[in-house]
């Protein structure tokens, strides 16, 4: 099996490594494309404006000057050999639950490849103190990722998706042997209303603003997967590409008749 591998926390990210591990419990044939830097809550982004630079940093090891669209379009275009037979993105240092996906970098990428006909996954570490653990270290954030991909991804690779579909998983901030199992679960909801944006000035004297600096609400509605987090479970979500509201399509076509 040929794995392509990505993220958006950069090509140098302990959340990389920790992805590489996973990936070599099901092959060898290993390819790495990712940003050279931290391109976290890029979304969905592509680079027009400038031209995309390509770096190798070993055998089958590449990193791109640009967001983790750019890194999978140039994996599958310009550095790997063939087809691969999966993509995945991760392991994010930090959850990507809820409607946070549209922000997602990380979640991103996997849609690229999933617009690229490649089964597509997302994989991310909810951070914290890990619980679980007497002293809440946080020695190793990516101790459930790293004991508990396997299990996940392996019924993942041979289970039937349509077409234009991807998965998001996401690891509870738990020591490993706390976790409680694996749930498939719907994309929960924030509240956003709250949002801050925190004003400051640099040592210039020139104002900045800076946002995320506050906890964002959010309610835990049976069946998601901010639920299934906070319950100790990993969080297994499909999601889809396509974002037509179905349900409004009468009303709308009967405006316009």
């Amino acid at each position: 099996m040929k794995i392509l591998l990505t993220n958006d926390d950069g090509i140098h990210a302990p959340g990389l490594e920790v992805l590489e591990a996973i990936a070599r419990e099901f092959s060898d044939d290993i390819w790495i494309c990712a940003p050279d830097e931290e391109q976290s809550g890029m979304g969905h982004a592509l680079t027009l404006t400038r031209p995309v630079r390509l770096r190798q940093h070993g055998e089958r090891r590449f990193s791109v000057t640009g967001t983790p669209t750019d890194s999978v379009t140039m994996g599958l275009r310009k550095v790997i050999d063939g087809t691969p037979d999966l993509i995945l993105s991760g392991v994010n240092r930090g959850a990507n639950l809820g409607d946070d996906i549209t922000y997602s970098g990380t979640v991103s990428a996997a849609i690229e490849g999933a617009l690229a006909g490649v089964r597509s996954i997302a994989l991310s570490q909810v951070m914290g103190p890990v619980r679980g653990r007497e002293d809440g270290s946080r020695e190793d954030y990516f101790a459930a990722a790293r004991e508990w991909g396997t299990r996940v991804l392996t019924p993942l690779l041979d289970t039937p998706l349509p077409d234009r579909t991807l998965v998001n998983v996401n690891f509870p901030a738990l020591a490993p042997d706390q976790i409680k199992g694996i749930r498939a679960v719907r994309q929960g909801f924030h509240d956003y209303s709250r949002g801050t944006v925190v004003e400051g000035r640099d040592p210039r004297g020139f104002q900045y603003y800076w946002f995320g600096l506050e906890a964002i609400e959010h309610t835990l509605d049976h069946g998601t997967d901010l639920e299934a987090i906070d319950e100790g479970y990993v969080a297994v979500t499909p999601l889809q590409l396509d974002l037509t509201h179905h349900a409004s399509l009468g009303a709308l076509a009967d405006r316009f008749a």
